[in-house]
């Protein structure tokens, strides 16, 4: 496993996590990274996007002011901050790596994926 996702857990409404994705074995500090989640029954979807100096962020529509992505490019470690949390958030959160520095939306931009961690916010 090259990417580890971790932080998941139980959280009522409202409240907050923070997801980790370490990478092991070799570093992808020139490569945009990526928080991906899938609700059961849905797709998987990008939730927000980093490139590979923190320069620029993306973020769904879905998450805008409540979540936010940052890296730590000494640590070989990606976070994803998620405040207010609303039963809707409720799904698998996967880390991966872009195949370039800038960040991609599709998922055939990503060459590298992490286990996923399942976050579950209740009403």
């Amino acid at each position: 496993v090259q990417l580890q996702a971790s932080g998941g857990g139980l959280v009522q409404a409202g409240g907050s996590l923070r997801l980790s994705c370490a990478a092991s074995r070799r570093p992808f500090r020139n490569n945009a990274m990526g928080w991906f989640r899938q609700a059961p029954g849905k797709e998987r979807d990008l939730v927000a996007g980093i490139s590979w100096n923190g320069g620029v962020t993306y973020y769904a529509d879905s998450v805008k002011g409540r979540f936010t992505i940052s890296r730590d490019n000494t640590k070989d470690t990606v976070y994803l901050q998620m405040n207010s949390l609303k039963p809707e958030d409720t799904a698998v959160y996967s880390c991966a790596a872009s195949r370039t520095a800038n960040i991609a939306t599709r998922h055939s931009g990503y060459a590298y994926w992490g286990q996923g961690t399942l976050v579950t916010v209740s009403s």
